[in-house]
């Protein structure tokens, strides 16, 4: 995984990689951070869901 930080309009923002030459990175800012870092048991037991 890549990660890296860049801004948007002033404000700052981490985007997340599967690799270099990913072509959709996820990409948010402090706020959503925020958020799910408040949710992260949630986010946790989504991810980990069976299909």
């Amino acid at each position: 995984m890549v990660v890296e930080f860049s801004e948007f309009k002033g404000n700052k923002m981490i985007v997340l990689k599967r690799s270099d030459e990913d072509p959709f990175p996820f990409r948010f800012g402090k706020n959503k951070a925020k958020l799910l870092v408040e949710n992260y048991e949630a986010v946790k037991k989504f991810a980990e869901e069976e299909d």
